[in-house]
Parts: structure tokens; sequence; C-alpha cells
């Protein structure tokens, strides 16, 4: 399956021997939807029923719906 998430960072998440001690056993975040990143928060639970074959974009404007099934995923040159 297939996830469009938005990420508002303007640069990179820094992660130093301070983050990693502060965190324990450090898991990275893969599905792009922590609200901890680049640290896993358990947040990819909430893909454990999509469909294959379908288009998912998550937001968080909506607590009680972050998933939104779409059409499809456009990509365009920013040039």
């Amino acid at each position: 399956m297939t996830r469009e998430i938005t990420h508002e960072a303007t640069g990179p998440k820094i992660v130093d021997e301070d983050d990693i001690a502060e965190q324990g056993n450090v898991a990275i975040c893969m599905c792009g939807l922590s609200g901890n990143y680049p640290f896993c928060d358990g947040s990819h639970q909430v893909t454990a029923d999509e469909e294959d074959g379908t288009l998912y974009k998550y937001e968080g404007d909506d607590d009680e719906n972050v998933r939104h099934e779409i059409a499809e995923m456009v990509f365009t040159d920013s040039e």
C-alpha cells in the first residue's frame, strides 16, 4: 500500500547521543507517522488495517479520522 504523509519540517532532525540516551532502546520510524520523528512512537499501528491497492493520506488535522483514502497520487516538478 502507498501512503502520502505531509511533513512540515524545513531541515533535518539531527540525532545525537543525548537523543539516543533519552530514548533507551531506539526504534527509527519507517512509516513517517511518528510524532517523535525520527524515533518510532507506535503511530504505525493505525496502518494495520490498510487494504492492498488503496492509496492513503494521513493528516493530523482531524483527530477522529487521520487517514483518508485518495484516488491517485500526483507528483510534480518543483522547477
